[in-house]
């Protein structure tokens, strides 16, 4: 699976392209009230990430296991320090409702918190490389 994100941004004016494979959709972040930036910051993105892929991945593994989740609920919190520092004390929980067991419930939370994509890329320490830079005086 090839995912792509990208962003451009000018005064008052935040665009957001997330493709995966073939498939190309948007979503809606605003500007920062100054016009430049994004309104929603990196953290909490990361965060969200988190939250999104436990969230799928319950459903995915769910899905497999034949259990009919009606209900997700995902909360990330954590701690960033000065500018420049990575993120500390991240933990998250989760709710899941579905037709099942409790202890079936459980399990599937806790298989899931085990292949979940995104936790899995965190805790291996994936390395980040910055590729090529564009730059264009306009002054």
């Amino acid at each position: 699976m090839k995912i792509s994100a990208h962003l451009q941004n000018t005064h008052n004016h935040h665009h957001i392209t997330l493709t995966t494979n073939d498939t190309t959709h948007t979503i809606e972040i605003p500007p920062k009230s100054t016009g430049y930036g994004s309104s929603a910051n990196g953290g909490e993105l990361l965060f969200l990430a988190l939250a999104t892929c436990y969230c799928n991945d319950i459903y995915r593994e769910a899905d497999r296991r034949g259990i009919a989740v009606t209900a997700v609920e995902v909360t990330v919190d954590g701690d960033f320090g000065a500018p420049s520092e990575p993120a500390y004390n991240i933990t998250y929980r989760a709710k899941v409702t579905g037709r099942a067991g409790a202890a079936e419930l459980e399990a599937l939370a806790r298989h899931t918190d085990t292949v979940a994509e995104i936790q899995n890329t965190l805790r291996g320490g994936t390395p980040v490389t910055m590729g090529e830079i564009e730059v264009e005086s306009n002054g």
